[in-house]
């Protein structure tokens, strides 16, 4: 039999530019938690590959659209993009008003709303917003409802802010006012002695206990300095987390405050590097609400998308499930396996021919959901397939990620382990609109 070719419009070059120059090849951007509650550096080993059966056919050519990449957007509070947006083109205003329809229903159907955030979602401002909290599941489908669940999810994320981030100092203050002493006079030469008087054991800072706020106040010392150093970093280039004004202070602070709350909440797994780039384009696409109750409530609604993000990758940050039927090498597998299903040539010259093990490029891809690979604007509309899939995120990222090596052929084939490295560490800036038009077709022919 003679193997079908792939067709020639998947390795035009119009979809790609050559990559920039490489760094270090150990640059991960992600590590995880260690039983000692450590960060670990990233494994380099692999698994066997099962045996998958080849695919006999490519999807056919892409339709002619493409998505607009905006640059960065500047802090003007004015759009999700301030006025660096190219012109929308017919198909954005035709999406635009698809999807706007769909959310001025009572009732919202989310198999068309997920349809329409497939190939994704047009820039305009709040939709996006309001989109991504019903496909993470923060908003009912049923608008009437939407107002007090908002009230009652703000209201618990203060709660947990109130008990979890408040100062140890604070707490034992508090402590001693609801033991009457309510007109206690904080200035008072006196107060350092009545306080401390009225202080337990538990309560005071050099305690050891198990149930000390103090001694659990210290142990987070290491937790909150490395979530703040990693905010500090998160995509400097972008006004919007690293200015030196108010308002990214304000957002700055703001993700810390999830992340802290979110590591207090979940002892298994706590802070992992990586989590802050995960978290960013949820809390930028929140905060740039042009409605301003949303905008203001950004933090608490992050928070629980976030949450609800993350607990469908929860696994891939835990050590001991690295070898599980959940751990991040079982993504890590199964990706080979789309691979070589889709296009077993490709497959058998990188992990074959080439020795290009794919927990060297595809340990990022996978564990920070590609936030890494295209530029942060881009990542919006990756992000907006990945959320939209019924099944989790997690098949529309193994699909994406196979249609990125799909796309690359060409350069693959012709490449040695090294170029390959470079190229797959440093992925060439693409077409997404084309990208997610591939990656749907690869999977439509998997459902056939």
């Amino acid at each position: 039999m003679v193997r079908k070719k792939v067709p020639e419009w998947l390795n035009s070059t119009m979809w790609s530019t050559p990559p920039p120059p490489p760094p270090s090849s150990n640059d991960d951007g992600i590590q995880r938690h260690s039983p000692a509650n450590r960060i670990s550096p990233m494994k380099e080993e692999a698994e066997s590959i099962s045996v998958a059966s080849r695919l006999n056919s490519a999807p056919p050519p892409p339709p002619p659209s493409s998505i607009p990449s905006p640059s960065p957007r500047q802090i003007n509070g004015s759009g999700e993009y301030g006025n660096s947006v190219a012109a929308p083109s017919a198909e954005d205003f035709s999406r635009h008003a698809h999807v706007t329809a769909e959310l001025s229903k009572k009732v919202i159907n989310m198999k068309e709303l997920r349809s329409l955030a497939l190939q994704s979602l047009p820039d305009s401002p709040g939709i996006r917003s309001t989109v991504w909290k019903l496909l993470l599941g923060y908003l009912p489908s049923e608008r009437s409802l939407w107002s007090s669940e908002l009230k009652q999810k703000r209201s618990q994320y203060k709660h947990y802010k109130d008990e979890l981030l408040t100062s140890p100092s604070e707490i034992t203050w508090r402590l001693v006012r609801s033991k009457g002493f309510d007109n206690y006079d904080m200035k008072s030469e006196n107060r350092c002695m009545l306080a401390r008087a009225r202080i337990t054991d538990e309560d005071h800072p050099l305690s050891q206990g198990k149930t000390s706020i103090w001694n659990t106040y210290f142990q987070d010392t290491e937790t909150i300095e490395q979530i703040d150093r990693d905010v500090k970093r998160t995509h400097p280039d972008i006004p919007f987390f690293s200015a030196e004004s108010p308002f990214a202070r304000s957002n700055q602070e703001s993700m810390k405050n999830i992340l802290l709350v979110f590591a207090k909440l979940n002892q298994g797994i706590r802070y992992v590097q990586g989590m802050n780039e995960i978290l960013a384009p949820i809390f930028y696409v929140f905060r740039n609400d042009p409605d301003e109750d949303n905008s203001s409530h950004a933090e608490a609604d992050a928070f629980f998308c976030f949450v609800e993000l993350l607990s469908g990758f929860r696994d891939f940050y835990c050590q001991q499930l690295d070898n599980s039927l959940v751990g991040i090498r079982s993504a890590i597998t199964r990706l080979s396996q789309l691979v070589r299903k889709h296009d077993e040539e490709l497959w058998r010259h990188l992990e074959i021919t080439t020795k290009v093990n794919p927990q060297f490029y595809a340990f990022r891809w996978i564990t920070l959901l590609l936030t890494q690979e295209f530029s942060f604007f881009d990542c919006l509309h990756v992000w907006d397939a990945l959320l939209s899939d019924p099944e989790g995120p997690l098949e529309s990222l193994l699909g994406i990620c196979c249609a990125m090596l799909v796309l690359m052929r060409r350069r693959l084939i012709a490449g040695d382990f090294t170029s390959n490295m470079k190229l797959l560490q440093h992925y060439p800036t693409t077409n997404i609109s084309h990208l997610l038009y591939v990656a749907n077709k690869l999977r439509s022919k998997m459902l056939v």
